[in-house]
């Protein structure tokens, strides 16, 4: 595969944008679900992206992987080498296995995590406590390169997590390897890549939804929704309040009358 021209990531980025949506991938409250979403980080959020379907619909998914691999080749990682992808449980996964099939990157893959392992020290104990299971699964060797593959970034929490996990796999099997960067389709640019920048990592993404994601995809969303949507990106805080979700809950459920 060639490094992408700067035309053909533009439209990648469009087509991916509105393929999710008409698709169902980007859900808004307004469209799909009055109570909104709480996403894993705590926050409430007016929308949802939700890629676990893509591979159903091979169009979006084959420009979503596209996508993805241009990063890594941005970033100098080569394909047939020490540099590996892991795909994080559970919707980073495909994306990991397709850019092994289609760019030729080894990949390997986090275990889920239980439902009542949520932070940093839940990990370790869980490491601690289950060192006879594997926590990623595939061929690791001294010296390699890992790269996270995830579809999206919030606040960079899960991310964290899947980290324990390798971490506590390569201290479990003896060996030295580096993870240094994670790649994602799309950023929501609500802190996850000045989290990364804090802890020494790399956060790479291909569509920053706030800066350009949003706007792709206006043409799509209703007015209300568009509105809604982008004021969130520039301030979620006042949107944890009930007051202002139950307004929203209540202007969706009128739309139909």
């Amino acid at each position: 595969m060639e490094i992408l021209s700067g035309n053909r990531k533009a439209e990648l980025k469009e087509g991916v944008m509105r393929g999710m949506y008409e698709t169902g991938q980007i859900l808004t409250w307004y469209r799909d679900r009055p109570e909104g979403w709480k996403l894993a980080s705590g926050l409430w959020s007016p929308f949802y992206i939700n890629q676990r379907s893509m591979p159903s619909h091979p169009k979006v998914f084959q420009d979503a992987v596209t996508a993805v691999g241009s990063i890594l080749l941005d970033l100098g990682y080569k394909p047939y080498s020490k540099d590996k992808v892991v795909g994080l449980a559970m919707a980073g996964i495909p994306i990991a296995s397709a850019l092994s099939a289609q760019f030729g990157f080894p990949s390997l893959y986090t275990r889920k995590l239980p439902d009542n392992v949520k932070t940093e020290k839940d990990v370790e104990e869980y490491v601690g406590n289950h060192g006879q299971h594997a926590l990623v699964e595939g061929t690791i060797e001294n010296g390699d390169r890992l790269i996270m593959i995830d579809d999206l970034v919030t606040k960079f929490d899960s991310k964290l997590l899947a980290m324990g996990q390798i971490n506590g796999e390569l201290k479990k099997r003896n060996i030295s390897a580096t993870v240094k960067d994670i790649a994602v389709l799309i950023d929501r640019e609500q802190g996850g890549e000045t989290r990364a920048a804090e802890l020494g990592m790399g956060l790479h993404s291909f569509i920053r939804f706030k800066s350009e994601g949003i706007g792709l995809l206006k043409e799509s969303l209703s007015e209300i929704e568009y509105s809604t949507i982008t004021d969130y990106l520039s301030d979620d805080s006042k949107y944890q309040e009930k007051g202002l979700q139950n307004e929203l809950q209540e202007l969706a459920r009128r739309k139909g009358r």
